[in-house]
C-alpha cells in the first residue's frame, strides 16, 4: 500500500514514516522544512529515513493548493497520515496567522485532495488541547470540546469538524488522533523535556510555569506510533472517529523534573512563574476507546522514557551538533 505521511521531518512524522517502511508500505514523505525550530533537527530526522528503497521525499507547502493537488494527482496514495501542522500552544498567542494557514487552509487542501483522488482513509493529528480548561478528568472523547482556550486548540477542533463534514459528504474514512504530551528521542526543542534537559546541562534556570502546579499525561513516542499505526490499519466502528492517544497516567511536573535531575545527576535551577495564557493545569487521557478499537496499549513508564530521551540527547544529538 502507498501511504502519504505529511510532516515527515517532524518528531512524530519521522517515527511514523520509519514504522510504515518497516511494515512494508511505500512511503511518500512531505514536509516544508520551515524554521519554527532549528531546521537542522528536521534535516537530521529526514536523513535517517532517506535512502530507503520504499521512501521518497517531497518538499511541499501543503497550504499551497496547487502543489497539494498536483502531489495527490501524481502519487494517488491509498492512505494519508497527516501530521504536518503548526504546533505549540504558546506560539499561537503571538503568531495566530501561522495557525490558520498551516492548520486550517492546509487541512482543507488535504481533505479536498483526498476527496478527488479516492483516498481510502485519512488519519490526522488532533490534540489533547481541544479539551481546554475542562475540570473533569480523565478526558474522554464523549466530552464536549466547544471551549478551547488557545487558537492552536481551536484549529485542532476545527480539523475534527472539517473531517466529520467531509466523511459525511464524500464517504472516505477519517480518524482524528488527540495526542497527549508526546516525548522521546528526536523530540521537539520547544517542549519542556528538551528545554529542561538543555538548561540543566548548561547551568541555566528552567522555567516552571504555574509555580509547578501542573500535571501532564506524558506519552512516549513508540507508544504514540503504535496508536497511529492502529488508526491506519484497524477496522473502524464508523467512518469518522476520534481517539485519545495518551499514557492514561497524569504525572506532576515536579516528578518529571526530578527524573531528569536523577538521570543527569544534576540539580535544576528553578524559576517559578505564573501560568501562561492558553495553557492548562492538567491533562489526563481516558484511552478505553483506543484500547478497544485500535488495540492501543502504552507500555513505557515515564522514567524509562526520560532515560531513553536523555541517552539519545547526550550520546547522539549533542555529538551531531558538535560535528
Amino acid at each position: 500500500m502507498k501511504v502519504l505521511v505529511t510532516g515527515v521531518a517532524g518528531f512524530i512524522g519521522s517515527h511514523v514514516a520509519q514504522k510504515c517502511l518497516e511494515s512494508g508500505y511505500e512511503v511518500i514523505g512531505v514536509d516544508n522544512l520551515n524554521d519554527y525550530y532549528e531546521p537542522r533537527l528536521k534535516e537530521y530526522r529526514l536523513a535517517q529515513i532517506e535512502g530507503q528503497a520504499s521512501f521518497r521525499f517531497e518538499k511541499i507547502d501543503l497550504a499551497e493548493r496547487k502543489e497539494t493537488e498536483e502531489l495527490f494527482a501524481r502519487e494517488k496514495p491509498e492512505l494519508v497520515i497527516h501530521l504536518a501542522a503548526q504546533a505549540g500552544v504558546r506560539y499561537s498567542i503571538e503568531n495566530p496567522h501561522s495557525y490558520t494557514r498551516n492548520n486550517i487552509e492546509a487541512f482543507l487542501n488535504i481533505l479536498e485532495a483526498c476527496r478527488h483522488n479516492k483516498v481510502r482513509r485519512l488519519c490526522y493529528a488532533s490534540s489533547s488541547s481541544v479539551y481546554g480548561g475542562l475540570k473533569t478528568i480523565p478526558f474522554s472523547e464523549e466530552m464536549s470540546v466547544d471551549t478551547p482556550i488557545s487558537l492552536y486548540a481551536a484549529t485542532k477542533k476545527a480539523n475534527e469538524l472539517m473531517a466529520h463534514t467531509y466523511t459525511h459528504l464524500y464517504g472516505f474514512e477519517t480518524v482524528g488522533l488527540r495526542f497527549f504530551t508526546v516525548y522521546g528521542p528526536k523530540g521537539r526543542p520547544d517542549m519542556a523535556m528538551w528545554l529542561f534537559t538543555d538548561a540543566i546541562l548548561n547551568g541555566r534556570a528552567i522555567k516552571v510555569f504555574n509555580h509547578g502546579d501542573m500535571r501532564r499525561d506524558f506519552t512516549y513516542i513508540d507508544d504514540i506510533v503504535s496508536g497511529v499505526m492502529g488508526s491506519a490499519e484497524s477496522k473502524l466502528p464508523s467512518p469518522c472517529e476520534v481517539y485519545n492517544l495518551g499514557n492514561h497516567n497524569t504525572e506532576e511536573l515536579g516528578h518529571m523534573i526530578a527524573l531528569i535531575e536523577k538521570k543527569l545527576d544534576m540539580e535544576a535551577i528553578k524559576d517559578y512563574l505564573p501560568m501562561q495564557a492558553g495553557d492548562v493545569p492538567e491533562t489526563y487521557a481516558n484511552i478505553d476507546k483506543a484500547q478497544k478499537d485500535l488495540g492501543f496499549s502504552p507500555q513505557t513508564p515515564l522514567e524509562e522514557g526520560i532515560n531513553r530521551f536523555i541517552d539519545w540527547y547526550k550520546d547522539e544529538w549533542l555529538n551531531t551538533t558538535e560535528k
